[in-house]
């Protein structure tokens, strides 16, 4: 198959990348589609065939646009395991139990545990909650935890986004507490043996939804045992069933900073989600919108990047529990209180991970060139809270999965990988520790925790280099698929808010990445509070005007070349959105490359 062409004839951008079409721009017979959906659905042209480009079938547009969660809820009985569990769950609630709830220490974690502990508390349950210290107490139950809810009353402990590939601890608290395990990660080890263990990815579960966070499968679990309370007849009269609606901020949260695939079920539970955030009736949510400056509408970037960052820092490098306190929070005040502490916690794991990622970086740019397909980093002075971040940012600038591990005191390493696209390394991380290299480690095809004595580092990294040697065919940068292009006065309100018809936007679902092109920068400053966003006003060979954005500008290449006072012709990628401020919406370009023109 010939190499597709240039997309405006960029071949090395300023960035180094290679501008290309997205596949399937210039097929007639998608153009054709677009334009059938666009007729029948009685959507802008654009719109149609940004959705045949995604490859939404004609039938399935509308529901794609405007899903349902009336008719896309699954049945939870699906779930293996879920029957035993809401049995035990309504038990619990009908005999006034305790209940315990042992959760992850990151968004999805925190969010799974709080929809469980407002479900039995509206309940008149009393619930004890515990989100582990990564410092002190790592991934995952421990006995003493799982003990100390035990000690606190509990008869039934719920662990959730955790707990699948923890055996043999739970084995050891087994008796003392019945047990469920509400996961999503993956494991080949066998099951606990415990009462049930709801995972989609286990082996034996046929109900297709491995795509769905914890948060989701604890929503679900509230949805079975109330279906079960209401079989038993205990919402007659004196006992109201909560109202499980209200709880989907918080799946919508998970699933977005989860990075879970926005399509089906989850789609639904996003957009109905940020219907139900949008109304801030949750003090924790609400409070940490305002110290984010979050003044509009909340959408999958205000999860991905206001919230979620804040509520996982207390997870990363201070108190662990403290995101879970503050979704949980129904005080004012409180929540007022607890945001701030995120907020600052959160620029102090900003500065943590700065100090170690130009050192990482350029250690990775030495394996890349030594021609490992795999980078993987270990550092003695590198703190395990940011390790998986920095992991990040290595997969991005150098299109390849990342390891980045912290080398503790003890002599182990514990840390974080991130994979590309098209390479499981979830699976490739059980393998490691079935062979011996890992003392333990699991997760999702795109990101996994690890932890290894550090005698094995080079062991592994060569059982990483063999088992996912098809990253050394990839290229060094990823191509910028452009979704289409605009001259200047093209860029208009109208066509942003058409774009963001087809939001949520995220994994699965990526925002239509527009080029704008032939623009001359006419007038170029620096605003924010760190002077670190730069902002362009651009002028088209039409005449027409377009505002312009630039973020991280202060440690972003593009931002020299974009100031460059001989103002030269440029063409820029990027996200075109629709802008509501005091009264007035403008349409604005949200810069992610650009190449000289």
């Amino acid at each position: 198959m010939p190499e597709a062409r240039a997309a405006l004839g960029v071949e090395s951008s300023l960035t180094g990348r290679r501008w290309v079409w997205r596949d399937g721009v210039e097929d007639p017979a998608l153009l054709r589609m677009g334009a059938a959906i666009a007729q029948r659905a009685g959507l802008p042209e654009i719109v149609g065939r940004l959705l045949a480009l995604r490859g939404i079938p004609l039938e399935q547009a509308a529901h794609f646009l405007d899903p349902k969660l009336r008719a896309l809820l699954p049945n939870p009985s699906s779930l293996q395991d879920m029957d035993k569990a809401a049995a035990r769950m309504a038990l619990a609630v009908q005999q006034g139990e305790t209940i315990g709830i042992f959760g992850d220490y990151d968004v999805d974690g925190a969010c799974a545990s709080a929809i469980l502990a407002s479900f039995f508390e509206d309940l008149g349950i009393i619930v004890h909650t515990h989100i582990p210290d990564r410092m002190t107490e790592g991934y995952g139950p421990n006995v003493p935890a799982l003990e100390g809810l035990v000690a606190r009353g509990a008869s039934l402990i719920i662990c959730v986004d955790c707990g699948t590939a923890a055996g043999s601890v739970l084995g050891e608290v087994t008796g003392k507490a019945d047990l469920i395990v509400l996961d999503h990660h993956k494991s080949e080890d066998a099951l606990p043996p415990i009462l049930a263990t709801v995972n989609p990815n286990r082996p034996d579960c046929t109900s297709g939804l491995g795509h769905v966070c914890a948060a989701a499968l604890s929503f679900l679990a509230a949805v079975a045992t109330s279906r079960d309370l209401r079989a038993a007849g205990w919402f007659h009269n004196a006992q109201l069933a909560p109202d499980l609606l209200n709880q989907l901020d918080l799946v919508a949260l998970a699933t977005v900073c989860d990075v879970m695939p926005l399509h089906g079920l989850n789609r639904a539970f996003v957009k109905q989600g940020l219907k139900i955030m949008g109304r801030r009736q949750r003090m924790g949510l609400n409070a940490l919108m305002d110290i984010a400056g979050v003044t509009k509408a909340p959408d999958a970037f205000t999860c991905g990047f206001a919230l979620g960052p804040r509520i996982n820092a207390g997870g990363r490098i201070a108190e662990a529990g403290l995101g879970l306190t503050l979704l949980r929070s129904t005080d004012a005040h409180d929540a007022r209180t607890m945001a701030e502490r995120l907020d600052a916690v959160n620029r102090r794991r900003q500065g943590v991970e700065a100090e170690i990622l130009d050192r990482a970086m350029a250690q990775a740019a030495e394996q890349r060139e030594a021609g490992h397909p795999v980078i993987f980093l270990a550092g003695k002075d590198w703190h395990p809270g940011v390790v998986g971040i920095v992991a990040g940012r290595i997969k991005e600038q150098f299109n390849r999965p990342a390891l980045v591990g912290a080398e503790q005191e003890d002599g182990s390493v514990k840390g974080s990988g991130r994979s590309v696209p098209g390479l499981d390394l979830g699976t490739v991380i059980i393998a490691a520790r079935q062979a011996g290299l890992l003392t333990s480690g699991g997760g999702h095809a795109m990101a996994a925790g690890f932890s290894l004595p550090a005698e094995n580092i080079k062991r592994f990294h060569a059982f990483l280099d063999e088992r996912l040697a098809d990253a050394a065919t990839l290229p060094d940068t990823v191509d910028v698929a452009l979704d289409t292009a605009l001259s200047v006065s093209g860029a208009t309100v109208e066509l942003a808010e058409n774009l963001a018809m087809l939001a949520p936007f995220g994994a699965g679902n990526a925002e239509p990445l527009i080029a704008v092109s032939n623009a001359q920068i006419i007038r170029s400053d620096r605003i924010g509070r760190d002077g670190n966003t730069l902002r362009l006003l651009l002028k088209g060979q039409d005449g027409g005007r377009l505002k312009a954005l630039l973020f991280r500008a202060n440690d972003n290449p593009l931002a020299t070349a974009l100031e460059d006072s001989t103002r030269p012709p440029v063409h820029l990628a990027g996200y075109l959105r629709s802008e509501t401020w005091n009264g007035r919406t403008d349409a604005t370009f949200f810069i992610q490359d650009a190449a000289r023109a």
